[in-house]
């Protein structure tokens, strides 16, 4: 079996769970994301494991986070975001339209705009520039990238640093601008649950992600896992609502997951791109403001809820973001995957309009 799969059970990621790379990273995460906590940091348990992490790999500790365990998390999340969908959400659906015709407008003009900026002032070439100012879906425009012999280091690392500037200063501006209380949130975890009903979401879900995987379908973890467990909640048959501190274990795996995605990277490499990754990365969110302000007009959401729909970063990454902040999490998850499929949509078509032109 290929380590490309959505669940990769294989030899070689059993071996990656017992190796000292992974070791390291759950060394140095638990207390990222203890300390994180003592301060009071929004997500503390993924912000704090996220930047120890990348310190860490930076510094030179070979980090590792295997596969196998990265996708049972994202399973679990994906089924707590799945908590969310009711049957009211299928009344909103017809407005997602309009939303999602907006998040197209958003992608292209994003990428044509983003790409000249890096040509111009970062030095990019053509193609890697459009890799790179796409808005989000970094695994599947690496694989695009390679096709296109296009410099995926520079592709990879241009993503990550946004990434990390996203997840990492978004969280703080919502803490400060909305307030919510988290902690009904959690209160509302059912204490008669059945351990049954857990089962009977994760084998519907597995299933749907091996039957979306062979299909590749995109983000097929986080679709599979929502379409059982809104399809078994919305017909009684099932519902399992994860405690608080299982929550908390997944959000530290994600996170440190981000900071692994820095190996045989450097701080000078870093320091190089971040400056312009940070101008490539406020202007996606200016227009991500932009495109939430527009959906306002047609949609009655919450505006945090209709910015993280419309925010660069990864699907999981801004998810966890909506469930810690209870901004509709189902609502931003499902305009994350449409904008991973448009992405895929529209960067060959721009691929291919700009290889007609001709060079002046």
């Amino acid at each position: 079996m290929q380590n490309n799969q959505a669940i990769p059970f294989n030899k070689e990621n059993f071996k990656q769970i017992l190796s000292k790379q992974f070791a390291w990273v759950i060394v140095v995460s638990v207390p990222g994301a203890l300390i994180a906590e003592y301060f009071n940091v929004p997500l503390a348990w993924f912000l704090g494991p996220m930047l120890v992490t990348s310190v860490v790999t930076l510094g030179g500790v070979k980090t590792k986070m295997p596969k196998l365990v990265l996708s049972t998390i994202l399973i679990f999340l994906g089924l707590y975001i799945g908590n969310y969908i009711d049957k009211s959400l299928f009344s909103q659906i017809h407005q997602w339209i309009w939303t999602s015709s907006i998040m197209l407008g958003y992608i292209v003009i994003s990428v044509f705009l983003v790409s000249k900026y890096l040509q111009k002032f970062s030095g990019y070439e053509k193609k890697t520039s459009i890799f790179s100012a796409a808005p989000g879906a970094l695994g599947p425009l690496l694989i695009l990238a390679e096709d296109e012999k296009s410099d995926l280091s520079q592709v990879a690392t241009a993503h990550l640093i946004r990434l990390i500037i996203i997840i990492t200063v978004f969280p703080f501006i919502v803490n400060s601008l909305y307030t919510t209380d988290n902690s009904t949130v959690v209160e509302t975890i059912n204490t008669n649950q059945n351990i049954t009903d857990l089962l009977i979401l994760l084998v519907l879900s597995i299933i749907l992600i091996i039957f979306f995987d062979k299909l590749k379908i995109p983000a097929a973890l986080l679709a599979g896992t929502l379409i059982a467990s809104g399809f078994l909640q919305i017909t009684d048959v099932a519902s399992y609502k994860l405690p608080d501190n299982i929550v908390n274990y997944c959000l530290l795996i994600l996170g440190a997951s981000v900071g692994c995605r820095f190996a045989n990277k450097t701080f000078k490499e870093i320091a190089k791109n971040t400056a312009h990754s940070f101008i490539a990365t406020t202007l996606l969110v200016l227009l991500g403001l932009i495109a939430a302000f527009i959906a306002s007009l047609v949609i009655d959401k919450n505006f945090f809820t209709l910015l993280l729909s419309y925010c660069p970063g990864g699907i999981y990454e801004v998810a966890v973001i909506a469930i810690f902040f209870d901004l509709d999490p189902e609502f931003v998850s499902f305009h994350h995957i449409i904008r991973l499929l448009m992405i895929l949509f529209v960067v060959p078509v721009i691929l291919k309009i700009m290889g007609k032109k001709k060079p002046a």
